[in-house]
């Protein structure tokens, strides 16, 4: 991709969500914003001292990554970046989004740091930059490609977006992909973009809670709902397709397995529909595995986005990549994996590398 060309930009609300909302009769003012949210689109290192007495009662200090976090406000505007409004030094303010924006990133950039080793989305310390009251009525929340954008939802069938730490690590994860394979977000590579995107962000709020992968609902949005919806989430990685299910919104289109692939034109080939398979497969395998997901099952599936995986991959190649990544652990972790790709479709009969035909 070329400096010249428009990096992508991708949202946590799927474009079919906002169409059938954007033809809402029981919800007036979000079908206004849903049709103004579709036509308007979207748009240094750091380090920490970490202070400890030692056992002779000497003050230790330590040096450590750090994020180095910028919020700022849109102003209902859709003109980025807006007037910065915190830094990463600055004590709290008044407005709840930008306290919750700066720490969403926070709790990411530690999830990223402690489960990975990765410092911020570069893995060489990128600043970690937000906007926060984009547009009026905005429901949705992107990645640019540079930063983090928030809207504020219509109210009616979306709140703001910066109080679902899921949402957070979500978006922010599309950066970190971006980093890496940069997997296009077309088609089945897309739908892995996805994916991978929404395992950052279920485990950057496992991690925050100190959740273990048997605790964790792995639902993905639950906070962005009102609760004129008739739904618990956005997304459900551990069901795909039962996240809500609302007379106005439909019924939530993820298919839990390869037998349902949804091939379509809309939304880059059904890469917010087809990547709950990839989820599912996830998410048995951090179960399967026990503890926190974000140890093994999630080191697994780390490895296998860093491990020169093509921008181009596959459902396929993608599940050969994490099993090959798996295998280097133990054959106890290449077993499961190769399990919760036979679950959802991938694999059949458990084949995969590593087993005989």
């Amino acid at each position: 991709m070329s400096s010249a060309e428009p990096l992508p930009r991708h949202g946590v609300i799927p474009s079919y969500l906002l169409a059938r909302l954007a033809e809402s009769g029981r919800f007036p003012r979000a079908a206004a914003a849903a049709r103004q949210t579709l036509t308007a689109g979207r748009p240094p290192f750091r380090a920490r001292i970490d202070l400890s007495i030692d056992e002779n009662g000497d003050l230790v200090a330590q040096l450590s990554d750090a994020p180095n976090r910028t919020i700022s406000d849109a102003g209902n505007t859709q003109q980025l970046p807006g007037a910065v409004v915190r830094g990463e030094d600055d004590a709290p303010v008044d407005d709840p989004a930008v306290n919750e924006a700066f720490d969403g990133l926070g709790a990411t950039f530690e999830m990223l740091l402690a489960a990975f080793q990765r410092n911020s989305l570069d893995d060489a310390g990128a600043p970690l930059d937000a906007t926060v009251h984009y547009g009026v009525d905005y429901d949705n929340a992107f990645w640019d490609g540079e930063r983090m954008v928030f809207g504020d939802g219509d109210g009616e069938v979306f709140r703001g977006f910066t109080g679902s730490l899921t949402v957070i690590g979500h978006e922010l994860a599309h950066g970190v992909v971006q980093h890496t394979a940069n997997l296009e977000y077309q088609g089945q590579p897309g739908a892995l973009n996805e994916s991978i995107a929404d395992v950052f962000g279920a485990l950057t709020e496992q991690y925050a809670q100190g959740q273990t992968a048997a605790q964790a609902s792995w639902l993905i949005g639950a906070e962005i709902f009102t609760e004129a919806v008739q739904g618990a989430a956005l997304r459900s990685m551990i069901a795909p397709g039962t996240a809500y299910d609302d007379d106005e919104l439909g019924k939530d289109p993820q298919p839990d397995h390869m037998s349902g692939f949804v091939r379509t034109t809309e939304d880059n080939g059904g890469v917010h529909i087809n990547s709950g398979i990839p989820n599912r497969a996830f998410a048995l395998f951090a179960r399967d595995l026990g503890g926190n997901a974000w140890e093994r099952a999630g080191t697994v599936w780390y490895r296998a986005l860093t491990g020169g995986l093509s921008s181009t991959a596959t459902f396929t190649e993608f599940a050969d990549a994490t099993v090959a990544a798996a295998v280097a652990v133990d054959e106890e972790t290449a077993a499961a994996a190769r399990r919760a790709w036979s679950a959802v479709g991938v694999y059949e009969h458990e084949r995969g590398p590593g087993t005989s035909e």
